[in-house]
């Protein structure tokens, strides 16, 4: 801990990663550089309202490669180039001169992609009591966005009903496994999707879901649809695009509900296929709708306390797949594209 009353400075290097240029496919890990030699002062200057953080977890989430694009269009800006990139996080303060923090709190929200960071939009940090039964990086994770976007989707986006009939595609990442679990517990029928062997088998035989299936052994997604759903889909949680979103259109029920949260399958911006099946939307009267879980906010406070009851009572099981030091973020990053991942992927900069 860094205290300055001998007027000491106390200043450490401050490894970062920042993006080397916009790119218009899937990241790769050599589109970020991990740049050494940059020191940060450990120090809030007084009267500067600034809040010092140590990170301890940072969040990879397939959200931040529209920022690298150069394409202001969106709901968040690009990336600036050489500056670190930045993501949702978990973070200790180290010093701070704005009165709602202190030395030694956790924190998560908005940090650079950095080994410490100096915010100055301190709103937009949440102050987390640490819970023993809970682990610190479930709060970018389970009990943060992708959490908050599967609680938003299903509940708010998706309206179900007990009994139905529930696909979830890239259902073992941060948000799906979350969104098949609620459905489990709502009463619903559920199904995923995904793209290996392991991740079907903790979809069947960890997080509960009814039926899994790997898309990539399926030649005709539309038969393995039908396999699964005989009578058809009532909502499907769409987090791929691409072939899996025209195979789903031919297998609605009526009033079928797709609730559009990602299409990670389209890396780059312009699909040549296209999709084809949407006249589909009017025979079965169906409604596709894109959403942020951003604008749901207000449901926020509720969401913590219900999914950490059901987390506690062990209804719910999160899988997180933790990439051991800074040094690794980059990799960790582009293998969200490439389905390296199994579960929530973090990486745990430092340990307290």
């Amino acid at each position: 801990m860094a205290h300055h009353d001998d007027g000491g400075l106390v200043v450490v290097e401050n490894k970062q990663v920042v993006l080397k240029g916009y790119i218009e496919r899937a990241p790769l890990e050599t589109d970020l550089e991990l740049k050494t030699g940059n020191t940060i002062e450990l120090r809030a200057p007084k009267g500067s309202r600034v809040v010092v953080v140590k990170n301890l977890y940072l969040s990879c989430d397939p959200y931040m490669r529209a920022r690298m694009r150069d394409f202001h269009g969106s709901y968040l800006p690009p990336f600036v180039l050489g500056q670190p990139i930045e993501g949702f996080g978990v973070a200790k303060v180290v010093d701070s001169d704005h009165p709602n923090f202190k030395p030694g709190d956790i924190v998560v929200g908005f940090v650079g992609w950095e080994e410490y960071s100096l915010l100055k939009k301190v709103d937009q940090l949440r102050k987390i009591q640490p819970d023993d039964n809970i682990p610190l990086s479930y709060h970018v994770g389970l009990l943060g966005m992708p959490g908050f976007t599967a609680y938003a989707g299903f509940y708010e986006v998706c309206s179900p009903q007990k009994g139905e009939y529930v696909f979830v595609s890239a259902a073992s990442g941060a948000v799906g496994q979350i969104v098949g679990q609620l459905a489990k517990l709502y009463g619903c029928y559920v199904v995923g999707s995904a793209g290996t062997k392991q991740k079907v088998d903790l979809l069947k035989n960890k997080l509960g879901f009814d039926e899994a299936f790997n898309y990539k052994e399926e030649n005709d997604l539309d038969a393995a649809l039908k396999r699964y759903f005989p009578e058809g889909i009532d909502i499907y949680f769409e987090n791929v695009g691409g072939a899996m979103l025209d195979a789903v259109l031919l297998n609605m029920r009526i009033h079928c509900r797709i609730a559009v949260c990602g299409m990670v399958s389209q890396h780059g911006y312009h699909d040549h296929e296209g999709i084809h099946n949407l006249f589909m939307l009017i025979t079965k009267r169906a409604r596709m709708e894109g959403f942020l879980q951003s604008d749901y906010l207000h449901f926020f406070p509720q969401f913590i306390e219900n999914v950490s009851n059901l987390y506690k009572q062990g209804k719910i099981v999160y899988i997180e797949d933790v990439n051991e030091g800074f040094e690794s973020a980059p990799a960790a990053l582009a293998g969200l594209f490439t389905g390296k991942n199994v579960g929530k992927q973090v990486v745990r900069v430092a340990r307290e």
